[in-house]
C-alpha cells in the first residue's frame, strides 16, 4: 500500500488539494451568489480568483514540490499558473453560460459539471507547463 501511495503520490496529492480548491471555489461561488446576491458570473469570477490563489500555493509546495528559491522563478511560476488558470476559467465560464443559459441546467449542476473539466485541464497544465521538472 505504501509503495502504491508513493508511486501515485503526485496524482493523489493533486486530487486531495484539487478537491479542497474546488470546495473553496464552490463555497465562495454560492456564498457570493446566494448570500450576497451577486450575479452568478461575478460570483464565479470571485470564486475562481480565490481558489486559484489557494491552488497555486498548494500545488507549488505540496503537489509538485517545486522548490525554486529565487524570486524570479517564483514570479514566473505564479504568472504561468495564473495564465493557464485563465484559460481554464474561460472554459469554465463558457460551459457555465452554455449549460445555464442555453441548456437550462441548474446553476448547481452546471457548476458541478464544469469543475470536472477544470480539474482535468488544470492538472495537465500544471504537470506539463507550469511545474515541470527540469531535465538534468
Amino acid at each position: 500500500m505504501k509503495e502504491l501511495f508513493h508511486k501515485y503520490k503526485e496524482v493523489i496529492s493533486y486530487l486531495v488539494f484539487g478537491v479542497a480548491t474546488t470546495i473553496v471555489n464552490i463555497l465562495v461561488f454560492f456564498l457570493c451568489k446566494d448570500v450576497l446576491g451577486i450575479d452568478y458570473k461575478i460570483s464565479n469570477t470571485i470564486g475562481w480568483f480565490l481558489s486559484v490563489l489557494f491552488a497555486f500555493f498548494t500545488n507549488k509546495y505540496f503537489v509538485f514540490a517545486s522548490n525554486h528559491e529565487d524570486f524570479g522563478s517564483f514570479v514566473r511560476e505564479m504568472l504561468l499558473f495564473y495564465w493557464y488558470r485563465i484559460l481554464s476559467f474561460v472554459v469554465d465560464m463558457a460551459l457555465m453560460i452554455l449549460m445555464i443559459e442555453v441548456l437550462h441546467i441548474s446553476e448547481f449542476w452546471a457548476k458541478m459539471v464544469t469543475q470536472v473539466a477544470v480539474v482535468v485541464l488544470n492538472y495537465f497544465f500544471s504537470k506539463f507547463f507550469i511545474f515541470k521538472k527540469k531535465s538534468p
